[in-house]
């Protein structure tokens, strides 16, 4: 176990590296994750899932975490969770809001909170249906965000579920990966130890032990 939280003391570190201002075109997506509460004894409310599991409701439910993804044309990515169900123009304020400006060029999908956001901030905003008849509208497109999307979810299946309240950490783990274009060699992997030492860390054992999902 104290390998387990070794990883997320340097984890921690890493999501600490900031997402600066976003350039030019954004594609922004979100994306769910199944609510985790792995590693806890005792749940009461549910049976225990095996190996990741499945949600006990279809759709889109309390039983999903939402994960907000946004990305620009230079590959600056911001990915956080934003809380469980759809996901909330309140909430796209409060994770991203300080990433834009109005010389931003918003590409999402069609949901209303993506619209309304964009309405919200005065932003030139392209918005294309799940159907797929339209996918690219000149320069504008979602794809690269998608891309991104796709590449976090194959990773993610890798650990047969992750619990929620960890969920930020393997972001910030993946986020960093990404960047390297999966370069799994000894010198990436030295990299990534020595930036997360660029970040002043207290969470102890106990404290990433008994840390809760608060959103």
């Amino acid at each position: 176990m104290t390998l387990f939280y070794w990883r997320h003391k340097i984890l921690a570190a890493l999501k600490k590296i900031p997402t600066a201002a976003f350039q030019g075109i954004v594609e922004m997506d979100e994306t769910y994750f199944l609510f985790s509460e792995k590693g806890r004894r005792k749940i009461t409310e549910r049976k225990p899932r095996k190996r990741g599991g499945k949600a006990k409701y279809r759709g889109i439910s309390n039983d999903q975490v939402c994960v907000l993804l946004a990305r620009d044309r230079q590959k600056m990515t911001y990915s956080g969770v934003l809380g469980r169900g759809r996901i909330r123009t309140t909430k796209l304020n409060e994770a991203i809001g300080s990433h834009l400006s109005d010389k931003n060029v918003l590409c999402t999908n069609a949901w209303r909170a993506f619209n309304s956001y964009a309405n919200s901030k005065g932003l030139v905003h392209y918005r294309f249906k799940s159907d797929g008849k339209q996918r690219v509208k000149g320069v504008y497109h979602i794809q690269n965000v998608n891309s991104y999307h796709s590449r976090l979810k194959k990773w993610m299946d890798g650990f047969y579920g992750v619990a929620t309240k960890y969920l930020q950490h393997y972001l910030a783990w993946f986020r960093y990966v990404d960047s390297k274009e999966y370069e799994n060699t000894t010198s990436t992997k030295k990299q990534m130890l020595v930036s997360s030492c660029l970040f002043s860390m207290t969470d102890t054992n106990t404290i990433i032990r008994r840390s809760v999902f608060s959103y």
